[in-house]
């Protein structure tokens, strides 16, 4: 499927990677021992730079242009590439008692090294963004048409600028989705990059919009997207996997680092909450 589908988005002008087949016209090579093996093309260049505006709004249009595309596609979609429509609702609840989890772990430890006392103060106040986000989602009622075929892990190091053009490349997560989740992933990570620069994150909606126009209800789950702060998450399962005797300090550094964020990004929220306006 993915082959073929690659294949037609090389018809619509999309510039992206390409399967290759073998000389028995097979999708995968085997080797001795059964292993099933792909040969993709690839392309020389840069990633896009997260530092350079340009890059990112182009990287914006192309992915509008990458969803235009896959809405010409002529055949049936596959139940296998098919995503439960409350996809997110799901991960958000299953983030949330992840988080309580370590919240209750840390709670029972006498000893409390810096990390973890930085933590439990923090805690209260992202938990209660992450449960009212997840809240809102409930109430959400998904669409038939918000979606349709998505990238599935978009990011900066998948869109190449190169010699035969600005390529889009690893589709091994290509799924039917809520189409609007591949720009809330890449927003969310320029706006990681850029302290949640306001101006930088409207432009880059507004890029995207201007090439495929965004449903209201679209422009709501990108701002439940965003508001739920996945990166407090990230850093508490990080630490939940880790050897909590050798700790890295790095996890302190990046929890710092999201403290000190988080009034940028709640401008941020407020002015995309303005935007959307009282649908969300």
């Amino acid at each position: 499927f993915l082959a073929g589908m690659l294949d037609f988005l090389k018809g619509q002008n999309i510039v992206a990677e390409q399967i290759f087949y073998t000389k028995e016209g097979e999708i995968f090579a085997r080797d001795e021992e059964e292993q099933n093996y792909l040969l993709l093309s690839v392309f020389r260049g840069a990633e896009c730079d997260t530092k350079s505006r340009e890059d990112m709004v182009y990287a914006v249009r192309l992915l509008a242009g990458l969803h235009n595309a896959t809405e010409q596609y002529p055949d049936e979609v596959p139940e296998f590439v098919k995503m439960n429509p409350n996809a997110l609702l799901l991960l958000y609840e299953k983030h949330n008692r992840e988080l309580r989890q370590v919240r209750n772990y840390i709670r029972g430890r006498k000893q409390k090294n810096e990390f973890e006392e930085m933590f439990m103060r923090q805690f209260a106040g992202f938990f209660e963004k992450a449960q009212a986000v997840t809240e809102q989602l409930q109430n959400m009622e998904i669409r038939e048409e918000l979606t349709g075929f998505c990238h599935g892990d978009y990011n900066q190091h998948n869109v190449i600028f190169s010699r035969e053009g600005v390529a889009i490349v690893n589709f091994l997560n290509f799924s039917y989705q809520i189409r609007v989740s591949d720009l809330s992933n890449f927003v969310r990570k320029m706006m990681e990059k850029n302290n949640w620069n306001t101006s930088l994150g409207m432009e880059l909606i507004g890029a995207y919009d201007s090439v495929r126009k965004l449903k209201p209800q679209e422009l709501s789950y990108l701002y439940f997207y965003l508001a739920y702060p996945e990166k407090f998450w990230k850093i508490a399962n990080h630490y939940s996997h880790s050897h909590k005797a050798w700790l890295s300090g790095r996890n302190t550094e990046k929890l710092s680092k999201v403290v000190a964020q988080e009034g940028a990004r709640e401008h941020f929220l407020q002015t995309l909450a303005g935007k959307v306006g009282n649908r969300i």
